[in-house]
């Protein structure tokens, strides 16, 4: 990082300002060698944003270096304490103490140690857009938002209208914050494999795209993600793709095509059959198989809002069984789309060859030795099929190229959240020096 870069960083940075010891890149620092000012700048501007221990809760007392290294004593320690009465009571942090805390802005942003000026010029240059899709668990909703914040980037939050006023009030403070988050200027009811799912994102890319940003990425994510990689990282890997998307897109299974050429509607807040047989999608497009994440550049969102034959086939895809499984994934392989790819078998991408997301299903998953397992086993607990990740997943997962990973619950394991935060904002602070 330049001088005057840094220089004008401490200008924008509320313990600087607080001391007065540094002004227009240290004349007023005591004589002393380049060298000590140096570090004595680096030390003052970046040494508040790191997480001790005193910023923890109850998971405080885990060894992360060590749970993190895969060592079986702090693994069962963290099990153990995960189980704890007193552990799950003392861990959960009520919607009301956001509602509160929000009322001082300036407080939570420095008690919680938002990153609130860019760490680089690198990411400055290379701002995102996040779509955050949330319904509960507000809790874990502001640790991920806290993980990813940047002040370049821009964030969009689709509260379900079926959430509780107090997880809408909560997070519509924090929101209120800070003046790249916003709540979205339309929300829905999201009903499961529901139309509504794709919906909440339409609406947020509609924001993002108009907005003053001139974001390069859209990212986006449910309120039980979690980044494995920095925001530099995750700017180094998207400037890697040279404009191409990262996202599941392969043939769609035999066994999922009912899921496209039956009808269904949502009834009384779950989808079922309308009996109905849908029509051929149009323009003969061929259907694929994909997920709801995706990471895709601005171009593939301008197109997704106004090219003609994506409006045709979002207006095809809303009686379909789980459309943000086939929706992106269809687009992606469209001639025409920015950064879209043929749509030939051999440019199929799995969900572990895509960057967007690490899921562990619990049917791929096995033991070390076993040829057809896709993953290790979880070593959390399982909700729909899916890996809730564990303290003992982290060594594994911070191998993986994926920048996100879902799901994460403080309620079932705090741990694994405390001890990958605490790596994230370690990393990406010892990027600076």
């Amino acid at each position: 990082m330049n001088e005057g870069y840094r220089a004008r960083i401490c200008r924008e940075t509320t313990p600087c300002k607080a001391t007065g010891a540094i002004t227009d890149g240290g004349a007023n620092l005591p004589a002393s060698s380049a060298l000590q000012q140096h570090r004595f700048v680096g030390m003052l501007m970046y040494r508040w944003l790191e997480y001790t221990d005193a910023d923890g809760g109850p998971e405080k007392v885990c060894n992360c270096s060590a749970i993190l290294q895969g060592e079986r004593e702090a693994l069962e320690q963290a099990k153990l304490l995960a189980i704890t009465k007193d552990f799950k009571k003392n861990i959960q942090i009520p919607d009301e103490y956001y509602i509160n805390a929000t009322q001082d802005c300036w407080k939570f942003k420095l008690s919680r140690k938002y990153i609130t000026f860019p760490l680089s010029k690198e990411e400055e240059l290379f701002p995102l857009a996040y779509s955050m899709v949330v319904h509960h668990k507000v809790q874990n909703f502001e640790r991920l938002l806290r993980a990813i914040y940047a002040p370049q980037n821009i964030y969009c939050i689709h509260v379900d209208n079926k959430s509780q006023p107090s997880v809408f009030f909560a997070i519509e403070g924090i929101a209120s914050c800070f003046p790249n988050v916003f709540m979205v200027s339309q929300s829905v009811r999201v009903d499961y494999a529901g139309w509504s799912r794709v919906q909440a994102d339409l609406n947020c890319m509609a924001d993002l795209y108009n907005s003053r940003t001139k974001w390069k990425y859209f990212i986006n994510l449910c309120g039980q993600d979690f980044p494995l990689k920095t925001n530099l990282e995750i700017v180094r890997m998207l400037r890697s793709l040279k404009g191409g998307n990262s996202l599941e897109s392969e043939k769609l299974p035999q066994g999922k095509k009912w899921r496209v050429t039956n009808g269904h509607e949502i009834v009384n807040g779950k989808i079922q059959g309308t009996g109905k047989t849908k029509e051929p999608p149009p323009f003969n497009l061929p259907i694929m198989s994909g997920n709801a994440y995706i990471v895709v550049n601005r171009g593939y969102i301008r197109s997704v809002l106004k090219d003609d034959r994506i409006l045709a086939l979002r207006e095809w895809a809303k009686d379909t069984f789980s459309p943000d499984e086939t929706l992106w994934a269809t687009i992606q392989r469209m001639s025409g789309v920015p950064g879209s790819t043929r749509p030939n078998r051999k440019y199929d991408m799995s969900d572990i060859n895509a960057i967007a997301r690490l899921v562990k299903w619990r049917w791929h998953e096995g033991s070390q030795g076993s040829l057809e397992a896709v993953y290790p086993e979880c070593q959390g607990s399982h909700v729909r099929e899916i890996c809730v990740y564990g303290a003992g997943d982290l060594q594994w997962m911070l191998e993986q190229h994926h920048i996100f990973a879902n799901k994460f619950d403080t309620d079932s394991d705090p741990v694994a959240v405390y001890c990958l935060e605490r790596y994230l904002r370690q990393t990406a602070l010892a990027e600076l020096r």
